[in-house]
This record gives structure tokens, sequence and C-alpha cells, in this order.
């Protein structure tokens, strides 16, 4: 539950008079807000003389303040390489998270896109360290999500720290070792699972979008649908290139007309919001004949029939993978012995709107 402004300052206080000192964005992690948050917070306090703010810290008037400066400049002037393969979608709030995690520790960032193309990734990388990256935010063009054929070597042979962003290698991969962030995909396809079995759909299906999600959104929901008992369509999770809405209607008009099912999930929400008026002209209404939820929540709302939608903590990604990362290079820095390696999966919430025949409400999924 997010705290109201007046609580949030209280426990602003309590934090900062308790350790003397804070970083802005080690405070925005611990209550769960953005960096952009917590500084307007911090702004409002520092103005009514209630704390101090140095550059990137917060401290208690009077205490710590040698100490917090020299720990802000510990990132001062790092430049920060990010590796995207869009600015859309997803990642525009990826992008937006970090950057705001990296400013706010005075560190500034720098944007590579390599388009989906896999061997862009590398040209990215070298351009990037060689203008002066000391580490690096990838997000790399692994069609399934995961490396296949060698092709996480580049990264690898990098000499500079870098962190995964909405990506995995497999055990036992080389790249398995890297620091990780990215959405624990199959637990919200299971969220959605759970809310049509709690609506009383018995026979369900997924429409999925082919790509590096794919994967892991097919295989929470087929954990879902046994671990609940549901009627499965014979031929789901349906996984089709992008943009094929055709052979997406025939399937699921046939499923709803010839097989009696009454659910489906739909990677991504500009899919889901296509499909929608091709399903009512072929006689098939949401949510009346079938309800429906998006994946993905980046326009869901702004569908005819709002959809419900799991909807990725984008922004928190982005966040804790550059705050990840300016920790690693604070180590290398100092000299220390390297933290144990992390493997963050955060999870998504579900968004409830009309496409399911419920009401708008958002549904926390911790």
């Amino acid at each position: 539950m997010r705290l109201h402004v007046d609580q949030r300052h209280e426990r602003v206080l309590e934090l900062v008079r308790q350790r003397g000192s804070l970083r802005v964005a080690e405070l925005a992690a611990e209550l769960g807000v953005s960096a952009v948050t917590l500084r307007r917070d911090v702004e409002a306090l520092a103005a009514q003389g209630r704390v101090q703010r140095l550059h990137g810290a917060v401290v208690w008037p009077g205490e710590g303040a040698v100490e917090v400066r020299e720990r802000a400049e510990d990132s001062e002037g790092v430049v920060i390489g990010m590796i995207v393969p869009t600015t859309n979608y997803i990642f525009a709030d990826i992008v937006r998270g970090a950057r705001e995690a990296v400013a706010a520790q005075g560190a500034r960032l720098v944007l590579g896109v390599t388009g989906y193309v896999d061997a862009e990734d590398a040209v990215q990388a070298e351009h990037l360290v060689a203008g002066g990256a000391e580490g690096l935010l990838v997000a790399p063009s692994w069609f399934g999500g995961v490396p296949v054929d060698g092709q996480e070597k580049w990264l690898l042979e990098r000499d500079v720290p870098a962190v995964l962003v909405e990506r995995s290698a497999p055990p036992a991969n080389p790249a398995a070792v890297l620091d990780r962030v990215r959405t624990d995909r199959a637990h919200g396809a299971a969220v959605a699972v759970s809310h049509f079995a709690s609506l009383g759909h018995r026979k369900i299906t997924a429409v999925l979008q082919d790509g590096p999600h794919a994967v892991q959104i097919s295989a929470g929901f087929q954990a879902a649908v046994q671990s609940l008992g549901l009627d499965v369509d014979t031929a789901a999770p349906s996984v089709r290139e992008h943009g094929d809405y055709e052979a997406s209607v025939d399937y699921l008009v046939e499923a709803v007309k010839k097989r009696g099912v009454t659910a489906a999930l739909v990677h991504s929400d500009e899919d889901a919001i296509v499909l929608v008026p091709r399903l009512q002209a072929c006689g098939i209404r949401v949510p009346d004949d079938l309800a429906l939820i998006a994946y993905d929540d980046e326009v869901a709302g702004l569908s005819d029939v709002p959809l419900t939608a799991v909807a990725p903590p984008k922004r928190s990604v982005g966040e804790l993978a550059a705050q990840l990362l300016l920790q690693r290079l604070a180590e290398r820095r100092s000299g220390q012995q390297p933290g144990p390696r992390q493997h963050l999966d955060l999870l998504p919430e579900l968004r409830i709107r009309s496409s399911c025949g419920g009401d708008s409400r958002r549904v926390e999924t911790e």
C-alpha cells in the first residue's frame, strides 16, 4: 500500500533520524517510490529545515555532512551505458527508471538502441565503452529472451560490469553469472489465470506474441491451469507472429463457438486491442462471450472495451538494475570484494478493467 504524502514525509524523517544519512536512491527504494517522487519529498522537507539535502543524499541536520558528501561523490561523473532493442513498449519506462536512478546518484546514462538486430548488441557495447561507459545495462536482442549459439560471448568479453535487464541466461550458460533484473512474467500469467478461475471460467486459452517473453508467459499459463484444475483449450497457448491478427481471430472464434472457451490471455495488449473489434464483427462479444486479459498494460486501458491487464513493474526494473550496477562500480572503485551476484525477479500486478466483466481496481500480486 502506497503511503500518503504526509505519511511518507514522516517515514523519511524517521529513517534519516535513525541512520543519520541516506542516499536518495536508497531511500526511494526502501519506501517503494520513484527517485523523482522522493527528491520532491526531500526538497519539501529541506525547505522546512527538517533535513539537509546534499547532492544525491539526505542527512539529519548537522550530522554526517562530510561523510555523506563523500559517499554522494562515489558515483559523481560516472557514465552508465544502456543497450535496449527499442525505446518503445515496455522499454520506455524501463529506460526512464534507469535514468532517474542514475541521475539520483550524480551519474549519467547514455543509450544505445539495437532494433532487435543481434549483431548490433556488440557494436553498441563497443561504442559505449569507447565513449567512457564504466558499466552496462543490457537487454540483448536474444529472440527467446535467453542466449543461444554463443550470443552471450560478446558481453562476457567486455571488461566492465554488466547487468542484464529483462533477459536471463539458463543455468550452465556462461552469462548465468551476470547480475540480472527482470519481470517474473510466468507469475503474471499465473495471476491472470487465477483471476479467470475466480470469475468461474473453467475453459480458457492464450494467444501469445512470439518473442523474448513468450516462453515465460506460456510456462506460467500452463502451470496455473494445471494447478487450478482448469480445462485448457487443446491448441493453447497459441504463439503467433506479431501482426498475424487474422489467424488469431480465426482461432479464437472457433475456440469459443466450437470448443466452449470463455476466457483468453492475450499478449500483447496492442494485439488485444486489435482483436476486440474483429471478434465482435464475428459475433464474439467481450466480455459477454469471451473474457480477455491483456499482457503488458502499455495501452490496455485505452481500448474501446478497457482491458484488464497484467502490468510489469517496468520503471522499477530500470531503477533496480541501475542501482545494482552502480553498486558494482562502487565496489570496483573502492577495491572491495564484490558481493554475491543477484538475480532479481519482480512481480507484476493485475489491473482489472471491463474486459473480464469486473470493476476497475488494482490487485497487488505479493
